[in-house]
């Protein structure tokens, strides 16, 4: 009976959306003049049965995925609301980010010094390596031979496109070797681009230190994943190395943290739906419906090149290391619904891990896995850098050979490791990938227009990757455990 009602209320709902959608439509193009308000009554009243439809199906997902909607509305209907709706999803970020240390920490330590396989460890290492420099460089290659088919760039008039500057909260990682970069091609570097810069340029070795803590405190308070990742392994190892005796007190206190850190994540999860729906109404209300139309065609190229993305590379994967899609999918729906609101893969990440385990992924592997692919699994970024480079070139009329579009993608994977949690910092390692190669930056102003939706794509994707990342390793280990793995996924 209760499922009956929930199929009213999205019948009516469907019903209703049609009826704005063609009123919408009617007035656009001046066939039928309807007042504005009238617009926004009939949108509302779509929006009150997804509401109802929402409460009868009583699932997060569900919420999440019309709040997001709910949130659109809101963003079109009501600016200062909207504009002041951020605090929310704010708040949500900060208390998931307060769950991303201890999460990792006990997971891993409970992983390694529960099993005490030191071996294993390593082949993950470079099972996981491989792994994902392989899915990448396929996604490099997607991105690369969609964005030459569809050629979104080529006809593009400077003068038709908004030109924005580039914001500030876009360059909150890896700004000191970008700023270098663009300095010594001789590009003008925007005013945004100088905002808290470091007292030095970063080197190879600079990035290999930053692998390593000094204190994990401040890795934690920094949200420096690898960081965290290596002092657990350590750590781990060490309290493996103890005589049982000495070690079963600490190794309960971690287990029992794990699951504490689950719990505390599920209450989270309750402000999902409120937080999701606050990100997509500032960003409508700050971006305006525009967003909607400006360089659609580069936007399209972008999501047709994800669903290849998914569908071919990742769907052969799925059939290889027998992983059911059903299953697959409605475990990670959850998880990637709030990477694709929030364009933060590390606001995902609790729930990603719990949602694998769930399915039958060891949690050893999980916590290994996960926070090692946001760092080197980038599949959703690294096609997206790949086809805005080339579209740049195109915007800008210069032609490139295959050699220099394949080094121009070489340049972009190393570039861009370790920035799936930064929202829209992709947009720092196109500049400096740009500037590097000549090229001229106006188009990337120009991208920064509809980069809210284009970030929702590929961090969605990132997290797709890595859950499914995980599977594979486990897998491969011969640790996936197939029982949990065919049952039906039931949401919490």
């Amino acid at each position: 009976m209760q499922k009956k009602k929930s199929n009213y209320a999205l019948l009516a709902a469907i019903i209703a959306s049609v009826l704005a959608a063609l009123l919408s439509f009617l007035n656009i193009k001046e066939i039928l003049i309807v007042p504005q308000t009238a617009l926004s009554v009939a949108w509302w009243i779509c929006l009150a049965f997804l509401l109802v439809f929402a409460f009868q199906k009583k699932t997060l997902t569900t919420w999440i995925l019309i709040s997001m909607i709910v949130g659109i509305r809101v963003g079109i209907d009501f600016h200062d609301v909207a504009m002041g709706s951020q605090i929310f999803s704010q708040i949500f970020l900060k208390l998931i980010k307060t769950i991303i240390g201890p999460i990792l920490i006990a997971t891993l330590v409970v992983g390694i010094a529960g099993h005490s396989d030191m071996k294993q460890l390593g082949r993950m290492g470079w099972k996981s390596l491989l792994y994902f420099e392989v899915v990448t460089t396929l996604a490099l290659a997607i991105g690369l031979i969609m964005v030459n088919i569809t050629q979104p760039g080529v006809g593009i008039n400077r003068d038709q496109v908004q030109i924005k500057e580039i914001p500030k909260t876009a360059i909150k990682q890896r700004q000191a070797e970008m700023i270098q970069v663009m300095d010594s091609a001789g590009v003008q570097i925007p005013d945004g681009l100088l905002h808290k810069l470091p007292d030095k340029t970063y080197t190879w070795k600079d990035h290999i230190l930053d692998v390593f803590p000094e204190n994990i405190a401040k890795s934690i308070y920094e949200g420096q994943v690898l960081q965290i990742v290596v002092f657990s392994i350590l750590f781990g190892i060490g309290l493996a190395l103890l005589p049982k005796e000495k070690k079963k007190p600490m190794l309960d206190f971690f287990e029992s943290m794990t699951h504490v850190m689950f719990k505390f994540t599920n209450i989270i999860m309750y402000l999902a739906p409120l937080a999701v729906g606050a990100a997509i109404a500032h960003a409508t209300a700050e971006l305006g419906m525009d967003i909607l139309f400006a360089l659609f065609k580069l936007l399209l190229t972008l999501y047709l090149a994800l669903i290849v993305f998914v569908v071919v590379v990742l769907g052969t994967i799925m059939y290889w290391f027998k992983i059911p899609y059903a299953n697959f999918f409605k475990a990670i729906k959850e998880p990637v619904s709030i990477a694709f609101a929030t364009t933060s893969s590390e606001s995902a990440l609790p729930k990603a891990m719990e949602n694998m385990e769930k399915i039958g992924v060891p949690g050893k592997i999980v916590s290994f896995v996960l926070p090692t692919g946001y760092t080197f699994n980038l599949d959703g970024t690294t096609l997206y850098l790949s086809l805005a480079a080339i579209f740049v070139a195109q915007a800008t009329g210069m032609n490139l050979s295959i050699g220099e579009q394949l080094m121009i993608g070489l340049t972009l994977m190393l570039t861009s490791k370790g920035v799936a949690g930064i929202p829209r910092a992709s947009l720092v390692i196109l500049i400096g990938t740009a500037a590097t190669f000549k090229m001229e930056i106006w188009p990337i102003m120009a991208i920064l227009g509809i980069d809210e939706l284009m970030d929702m794509a590929r961090t969605s994707v990132n997290v797709t990757g890595n859950c499914l990342a995980s599977c594979v390793i486990a897998r491969w280990e011969g640790e996936l455990d197939d029982e949990k793995l065919h049952q039906p996924f039931v949401e919490e």
